[in-house]
């Protein structure tokens, strides 16, 4: 079984670049299941799987805060979030790829 089948929620990456002072930024679009909470997305690690079965798993180090304050409220309303991570297999995540999680 794939991370993605026992996963709470599972998101499509919808774009993908480095940050400026390390690591990458993730945007995020909810595609199966409940949103998950601020806490939940900074509690540790994701999993994430290329469109050819590729397996990567990411560590998350907080949000991108381009649109303003992230809360639990916001990511259920429009599904979508902005994360920095962290980690040698973050930088082969790519749009098109699925991130699951908690993995």
């Amino acid at each position: 079984m794939t991370a993605s089948a026992a996963a709470k929620a599972t998101y499509s990456v919808i774009d993908a670049y480095d940050h400026p002072h390390g690591g990458r930024i993730l945007r995020l679009r909810l595609g199966r299941g409940e949103a998950l909470g601020v806490k939940e997305l900074q509690s540790g690690a994701l999993a994430a799987t290329s469109p050819e079965g590729e397996e990567a798993r990411i560590e998350v180090l907080g949000f991108a805060l381009f649109g303003g304050r992230v809360s639990d409220a916001r990511l259920a309303r429009t599904g979508r979030v902005d994360i920095r991570v962290r980690g040698e297999d973050a930088r082969g995540v790519r749009p098109g790829w699925t991130v699951a999680g908690p993995a």
